[in-house]
């Protein structure tokens, strides 16, 4: 079961409303939703927490930029005594098309610096993960320049309702086996 959520983004107003952001605002959204109780920040993470079936969840984000979001991860981790499979990551992924939600158990980092990150501090890339579609990157743009850029006054409609449909997917995560969140939520068919 998934007692710990982690949504990865970049630190500081700069980045607040970029796609690489999408992980900060789906576990915002989250912690709306469960009423979780905001504790106080530490070096590396801002956390919340809430009690779920007699199971404590706790519901964080790096302090840190992207490429260091496994200094979280370890901390959180090992502070409340958990392991990888037990920590839900929550990302963005611009293999995947914009408002796509897919679910994964396992999995490399696809050339995501905070998945890279996670997995170099933790020696494994065996934690579930939340795959949060941002894609395709356009034209001949850098990668970087896409996902640190602001989605288009066109994508805003598709965004709002995939962090909503994210932090819906969060949720039933928590409350379910891993295995049936992936089978609601990873559907291609579900309309964007």
């Amino acid at each position: 079961m998934i007692s710990l959520v982690l949504g990865l983004g970049n630190i500081g107003r700069r980045y607040e409303k970029t796609r690489h952001n999408l992980g900060f605002r789906v576990l915002d959204l989250v912690c709306e939703k469960l009423e979780a109780h905001r504790k106080p920040a530490v070096s590396d993470y801002d956390w919340a927490e809430k009690t779920l079936n007699q199971r404590r969840i706790i519901l964080a984000r790096p302090k840190t930029y992207m490429n260091l979001s496994g200094l979280a991860a370890r901390a959180l981790l090992r502070l409340n005594h958990l392991e990888p499979e037990e920590m839900l990551v929550v990302v963005d992924d611009f293999n995947l098309p914009l408002g796509r939600l897919r679910f994964r158990p396992t999995g490399s980092d696809g050339g995501h610096n905070g998945l890279e990150s996670i997995i170099g501090e933790l020696q494994t890339e065996n934690f579930p993960r939340l795959r949060l579609g941002i894609g395709p990157v356009t034209g001949n743009r850098d990668a970087v320049d896409f996902v640190l850029g602001k989605f288009t006054a066109e994508e805003a409609d598709s965004v709002k309702k995939m962090i909503a449909s994210a932090a819906e997917a969060v949720i039933f995560a928590l409350h379910n086996r891993f295995e049936e969140a992936m089978s609601k939520y990873n559907n291609p068919a579900l309309p964007l």
